[in-house]
């Protein structure tokens, strides 16, 4: 009986442990650990190491095998715990893989883990993007690889057709469309996602397909500044 039930518990540990993103760092130097109140900046494919930082180490986060928890969002998170860990307060991405429908479901990243004596000379996103004596707002509209490779859709704002969305893509629209709107696609079913367009700000979309009947149904999901800029820089698109 309990060697039954050690047994089960060993499945139950390894099925948990699979659920998340395989995480593997090679440490250089390593400090303190950082504050949980200090902001790990994430520095993009195209940002520079500043000057004055020091590398910690190498962080690569991967596919386990039958990981689920590895969105964007979810594998970032795991590099900032790591880089804290370390004493880091940022992480300057070097490599993206996306979701594929043939391969791995996961958001798989390489990064390098920061230390900056002046975390101020990084580049922060700001909270709310403003474009200097713009008369238009620029919608930045994604979407990554994965489930519904073969499905694209059209991006609607009210009855203007903005863009067509494929896997692997991202594009950023220029709109005077000013006021509460309406973002809509449709496939087998329509979504639809209000947006407050305000001249001069920068709004950030991101695609993707959730299940349908037949072939899926489009969802769109409203970014906050911040992290849909990390996202829309995250990765070089095929289509653009």
């Amino acid at each position: 009986m309990k060697t039954y039930l050690y047994l089960l518990a060993f499945i139950a540990t390894l099925a948990l442990a699979s659920c998340s993103p395989k995480v593997t760092t090679s440490v250089i130097k390593k400090y303190e650990p950082t504050d949980f109140k200090t902001e790990v900046v994430i520095l993009g494919l195209e940002d520079p190491i500043p000057d004055e930082t020091e590398v910690l180490g190498d962080i690569k986060i991967g596919d386990a095998g039958f990981t689920s928890k590895c969105t964007y969002e979810d594998v970032i998170n795991l590099a900032k715990l790591e880089a804290m860990k370390l004493g880091g307060n940022a992480i300057k991405i070097t490599e993206h893989k996306l979701p594929s429908a043939m391969g791995s479901s996961c958001h798989r990243i390489t990064a390098k883990i920061l230390k900056a004596d002046d975390i101020s000379k990084l580049n922060i996103a700001p909270a709310e993007e403003i474009i200097p004596d713009a008369d238009y707002a620029i919608l930045n509209i994604y979407r990554y690889g994965g489930p519904g490779a073969l499905v694209g859709y059209d991006i609607y704002l009210g009855d203007e057709v903005l863009t067509r969305v494929v896997n692997n893509y991202k594009t950023s629209v220029k709109t005077t469309k000013f006021g509460l709107n309406t973002v809509w696609a449709k496939t087998e079913a329509k979504e639809e996602l209000p947006v407050d367009i305000e001249k001069g700000r920068q709004y950030y979309i991101r695609c993707s397909i959730g299940m349908g009947a037949f072939v899926g149904r489009p969802k769109l999901e409203l970014v906050g500044s911040k992290t849909g800029k990390q996202e829309f820089e995250s990765f070089k698109a095929k289509h653009q």
